[in-house]
């Protein structure tokens, strides 16, 4: 470059399109500007030289003497100084520059050489692309939706703040297949589930698709959004529609009960009528009396008249139950459902063990619905224990005073625990090969009927307890009490 002639460094500096000024390093005087400073400040460079700060600054506090003054103090003591000023014009434009001041020892004086370029269109589009970014942040933020992109090994390259709220921390560079609840990571639209390891998951709809942002953002993007409310909804409708067929087929079975309770009703007074002419005679010829038939036919009239108060105890089911219930203690009624227990229990080879209370259990109840609901209860709880070995076979019956007055009554057995769906007094819940699930349903309907309640809950340590409770009767009459057989 020793061949460059000094008219070359003019034609150079000429050409120059960042501005510069040179100042003195103790007045800050201006001594020379480029063609390019003069241009954008409007002024010959003679008109220049005797301006001061206040005459070609912008009128702010931040472009004041003493600052300007201190900016340019800087580059004479290190050497360089940049800040961001705002020139005016001589037609009083303002004008947003970068500066940067740089030390010169020239070969008369040290100079402080300035060098500024407008940038007020460049920090306009940066102003613009801030706002830009912070209403995106502010719309991903605020979306329902979460968004996460996954690269092709199912690692999460981005994720938004919505999608953190949804999944919790630590989704970035999390691998998603262990977000998903289902299955492997989705690759279509649809419905999944959703849920950070060891949390409780949710429902969500999902879409996706392949996005390529230049070289800086590539996978596959998962939008999804939480439906769990519309999944329950959807699922409580489901279960609706299902208990409404199950009360249609249910009021159904009235019809047909009464029809059957009063067809059946005659052959029970017939076959009643028979066995009593039966017993007579075999009273009347004592001397070939055989004990064992006597007993029988002693069990038979038990059994008929059993069916016939049934019968008339669903009559009265089907219709209005508040006519037919009269203060009754529930012991009582234990204790006359305890021969068909006996029964069902001698056939299946379990014992039955009855604690109950001293005291009367006073309840306001249809003594044949409650009876069935103990003996379905009871029955239950037998043909459970039939599947046992045969030194594990017992059922417990307890009656009790709860603890908010109610007459309760529990039947524990010792074989499964019971499964963990509020369902099972539904009508759609049952543990035997043939059964139907009425029983249950049933029970469930009697004791509401009544104003009680009935739930279940595991034994310890295995098997399960049925339990019932019935408001205690007010004027409690003492019923006639029976010895369990």
């Amino acid at each position: 470059m020793d061949d460059l002639t000094p008219s070359d460094f003019r034609a150079l500096t000429r050409a120059l399109k960042h501005c510069v000024l040179l100042h003195d390093a103790h007045t800050f005087e201006i001594l020379w500007a480029n063609p390019a400073a003069c241009e954008l400040l409007g002024r010959p460079l003679d008109e220049l030289k005797p301006l001061k700060a206040p005459d070609m600054s912008k009128n702010a506090r931040q472009y004041s003497r003493e600052l300007g003054h201190r900016w340019l103090g800087q580059a004479v003591e290190h050497g360089v100084s940049a800040t961001e000023w705002c020139y005016r014009a001589k037609n009083g434009e303002e004008i947003l520059t970068e500066a940067i001041a740089i030390r010169v020892e020239l070969a008369t004086r040290t100079a402080v050489m300035v060098q500024f370029r407008d940038i007020a269109e460049e920090k306009a589009v940066r102003q613009d692309l801030r706002r830009t970014e912070s209403r995106l942040r502010a719309f991903l933020s605020g979306l329902a939706e979460g968004i996460v992109v996954l690269d092709d090994t199912h690692r999460v390259l981005f994720a938004s703040e919505s999608a953190v709220r949804l999944l919790g921390r630590g989704l970035d560079g999390a691998d998603f297949a262990a977000y998903c609840c289902d299955g492997p990571v989705p690759e279509r639209e649809g419905r999944y589930r959703f849920a950070a390891p060891g949390r409780e998951p949710s429902w969500y709809a999902a879409t996706c698709q392949h996005i390529e942002i230049e070289s800086d953002l590539r996978g596959r993007m998962l939008l999804f959004y939480d439906i769990t409310d519309r999944v329950r909804e959807e699922e409580q409708h489901r279960r609706d529609t299902q208990h409404v067929d199950h009360l249609a087929r249910y009021n159904a079975m009235g019809d047909m009960a009464m029809a059957i309770a009063h067809e059946v009703s005659q052959p029970l007074a017939a076959a009643y009528n028979f066995v009593e002419g039966a017993r007579g005679r075999l009273d009347r010829d004592t001397g070939s009396r055989d004990e064992s038939v006597a007993w029988g036919l002693d069990n038979a009239v038990r059994q008929i008249e059993r069916a016939r108060r049934i019968l008339g105890s669903l009559r009265a089911y089907v219709g209005r139950l508040e006519q037919f219930a009269r203060p009754t203690d529930l012991n009582a009624i234990v204790r006359d459902c305890a021969y068909f227990i006996g029964l069902r229990a001698r056939e299946h080879q379990v014992d039955v063990d009855f604690d109950l209370t001293t005291e009367p259990l006073p309840v306001l109840c249809e003594h044949v619905l409650i009876g069935q609901v103990v003996m379905n209860l009871a029955f239950n709880a037998v043909d459970e224990m039939a599947r046992c070995p045969r030194p594990e076979r017992r059922v417990e019956i307890v009656t009790r005073r709860a603890e908010d007055g109610c007459a309760e009554l529990a039947v524990r057995d010792r074989g499964h625990s019971p499964p963990p769906d509020e369902r099972i007094f539904d009508g759609v819940f049952t543990a035997k090969a043939n059964g139907s699930g009425i029983g249950l349903a049933l029970s469930h309907r009697i004791l509401t009927r009544h104003g009680g309640r009935i739930d279940v809950q595991a034994n310890e340590p295995r098997g399960a307890v049925f339990r019932f409770a019935l408001p205690a009767a007010r004027h409690p009459q003492d019923p006639t009490r029976t010895e369990l057989s």
